[in-house]
């Protein structure tokens, strides 16, 4: 079975209407492995959408439940789902990943509270680093080695995301940021809520989130070599324009409720300018030798599938300093 050229096109319309940054690096991958891009981002954002669009909690979750029976093959599948798991068979993708998107999201229809460093990897890890995973499967990617990395992209988005957002998700009754870096701060959570934290302390949780999704990157960094080289560049661009976000927050003292922070045009062009200076530099995939990954990275997420073998020896706890350090 063959994804049908109607969830492709349908599937590229979701990709150029909401993913600006995706779309943007996209256009650097091979015209196949941008469709396959195309149709994962797409069941992803259906994923998120019956959560987030639902008129009323138990609809959503109703809805996130048929999705996953059709996944599993236990009820009928639309067009979209069916040609998903056509998709991962045919690019060796575990329907396991797609699951813990599926529970990630579905994290999100409660009240949202991240206790620690812990709660928050395992968080970016079910509705970020699961893309990366996918991703390797688009792009080709052979090596077991390789998903570890690809894992840490996600992972490093997904907090960057969060450092953005902060304001937004407390809107939602969503906070994040996890409960022992804010307290070790000083901040109570409360005042995330109720539009009266002092922004100076939460700048600082702020700020350390960020050096940790700089880990991350610095990671996936690590693991550029493993992608073949007519996608490579198409990462780059997503992972330095995504990057630059984090870094901009960082650079007006790491305050996330003075709006959002967006990467200008003449921003974007600089980082995808590095991206092609760093393609440049990578034009063998063994230029350089590949690195080992760093196991601590994922402590947190050593039962998930595609995390660090050697992750396991590290035991349950990411961090014990909850600011990172």
């Amino acid at each position: 079975m063959t994804v049908s050229p109607e969830v492709v096109a349908l599937s590229r319309e979701v990709l150029a209407k909401y993913a600006r940054t995706f779309d943007l690096a996209g256009a650097f991958l091979p015209p196949a492995r941008l469709d396959d891009a195309a149709v994962v981002y797409a069941f992803c954002r259906l994923v998120d959408d019956a959560i987030d669009e639902a008129p009323e909690l138990a609809v959503g979750l109703a809805e996130v439940a048929a999705i996953e029976a059709e996944l599993r093959g236990e009820a009928p599948a639309r067009p979209l789902v069916a040609g998903l798991v056509a998709l991962a068979d045919a690019r060796g993708i575990e329907l396991r990943v797609f699951e813990e998107l599926i529970a990630g999201v579905r994290a999100d229809a409660s009240e949202v509270r991240i206790a620690d460093d812990r709660g928050l990897v395992r968080y970016c890890y079910r509705v970020a680093g699961t893309v990366g995973l996918m991703m390797c499967g688009v792009v080709g990617i052979a090596e077991r080695e390789a998903l570890p990395f690809a894992i840490d992209l996600g992972i490093g988005m997904q907090i960057t995301n969060i450092c953005r957002d902060v304001a937004e998700d407390a809107g939602r009754g969503r906070i994040y940021l996890p409960a022992s870096r804010l307290r070790a701060a000083g901040v109570d959570p409360a005042t995330l809520l109720d539009g009266t934290v002092d922004r100076r302390r939460l700048a600082i949780v702020v700020g350390d989130l960020l050096a940790l999704a700089e880990r991350y990157y610095a990671s996936a960094d690590r693991g550029m070599a493993y992608i073949p080289a007519r996608s490579r560049l198409a990462i780059l661009i997503a992972s330095r324009v995504y990057r630059a976000i984090g870094r901009r927050l960082d650079a007006r003292g790491g305050d996330p409720m003075g709006g959002r922070t967006v990467v200008p045009a003449a921003g974007k062009a600089r980082w995808i300018a590095a991206a092609l200076g760093a393609f440049g530099r990578r034009r063998s995939r063994r230029a350089g030798g590949l690195q080992a990954h760093d196991p601590w990275l994922h402590a947190a997420i050593a039962d998930l599938p595609g995390a660090d073998p050697r992750a396991a020896e590290l035991g349950a706890a990411l961090l014990e300093d909850p600011r990172g350090r």
